[in-house]
C-alpha cells in the first residue's frame, strides 16, 4: 500500500474511532512505528487529525471537546456562586428544567444527593452528571444533536416541551440589556428556552455578570415577567438597578 492511500485509511479509521492509538495503527497497516508517525504527523500538518500522546484524534472531536471544557472553565467561580443560590430555590420533590449552559450544569451537581426530583433537560453532561443518582428522575429531551454543543435541540425538542409541565426551569443566556430583555446567538436554542419558560411555573434567569449590559441576535424573554434573575456578587451595580427598576427581582449569589 502506497504512502497516500495509507494516510487515507489512517484517517477514515480515526474519524470512525474518535481517536486511535500508534499501536493500533501499527497493528493494522503492518508498519513501523516510525512510519506511522510520520504518517500522522503529515495528517496534523493539513489539519485532518491533532497527534496525542500515543496517538492522534479527529481535529473536529478534539477542537469541540477543548471549546466545550474552555466554556466550562470560564467565571468559574461566580458559575459556582450563582448555582448554589440556584439550588436553594429548589425544593424536595420538584420537577426541575435545566437548560443546556455550563451554569446549568454546575447546578446539576449540586443536585446530586437530593431527594424525589424530577429533571428534564436538553443536554447531555447534565444527563451524565444525574444518570446515576437513584433520587432524581431524569427526562433527556429528545431533539438534533448540535454541532456546536452537547446537547439537543430543534423541532422534537419544542414539541416534547409542549408536553411537559415542570415546577422550575433554570434558563442561561448569552446576553442581558438594562431593560432585563434576555437574548440568545443561537435561534435555535432561544426558540427551546422560551419553550422550557412557557413550561414552567416558576422561571430563574441564571448569568454572570459578564452577560449582562449586552445584547445577542435572538431574544426570547424578558425577565420582569419571569421569577427572577440570579447573578454573582461583582455584576455591576448600576445595571442592576436598572433591571430593578424596571421590575426584576435580582437574587445576587455569593
Amino acid at each position: 500500500m502506497g504512502q497516500a492511500a495509507r494516510q487515507k485509511q489512517i484517517c477514515e479509521l480515526i474519524a470512525q474511532r474518535g481517536e486511535c492509538s500508534i499501536e493500533e495503527l501499527v497493528e493494522r497497516f503492518g508498519v513501523s512505528g516510525m512510519t506511522v508517525r510520520r504518517d500522522l504527523q503529515a495528517l496534523a500538518d493539513v489539519g485532518k487529525v491533532i497527534r496525542t500522546h500515543g496517538g492522534a484524534a479527529l481535529a473536529e472531536r478534539v477542537s469541540f471537546e477543548f471549546e466545550f471544557l474552555n466554556r466550562v472553565r470560564e467565571n468559574q467561580a461566580a458559575k459556582s456562586a450563582i448555582a448554589a443560590a440556584a439550588a436553594a430555590q429548589i425544593e424536595e420533590g420538584e420537577s426541575v428544567m435545566l437548560d443546556s449552559g455550563t451554569t446549568t450544569l454546575e447546578l446539576a451537581k449540586r443536585l446530586r444527593g437530593r431527594r424525589r426530583l424530577t429533571v428534564i433537560t436538553s443536554s447531555l453532561p447534565i444527563a451524565a452528571q444525574l444518570q446515576y443518582d437513584s433520587q432524581i428522575e431524569v427526562l433527556l429531551l429528545g431533539g438534533r444533536l448540535r454541532a456546536s454543543s452537547p446537547d439537543l435541540a430543534g423541532a422534537l425538542t419544542e414539541s416534547n416541551l409542549e408536553t411537559l409541565r415542570a415546577d422550575a426551569a433554570f434558563l442561561g443566556a448569552d446576553a442581558i440589556d438594562g431593560r432585563g430583555e434576555v437574548y440568545q446567538e443561537s435561534p435555535e436554542v432561544a426558540r427551546m428556552l422560551a419553550r422550557m419558560a412557557a413550561s414552567a411555573g416558576r422561571v430563574y434567569v441564571v448569568a454572570d455578570g459578564s452577560k449582562l449590559g449586552k445584547t445577542a441576535l435572538w431574544r426570547f424573554g424578558r425577565l420582569a415577567e419571569w421569577t427572577a434573575l440570579i447573578t454573582d456578587a461583582a455584576a455591576d451595580r448600576a445595571l442592576l438597578a436598572a433591571l430593578k427598576k424596571a421590575g426584576v427581582r435580582v437574587i445576587k449569589a455569593g
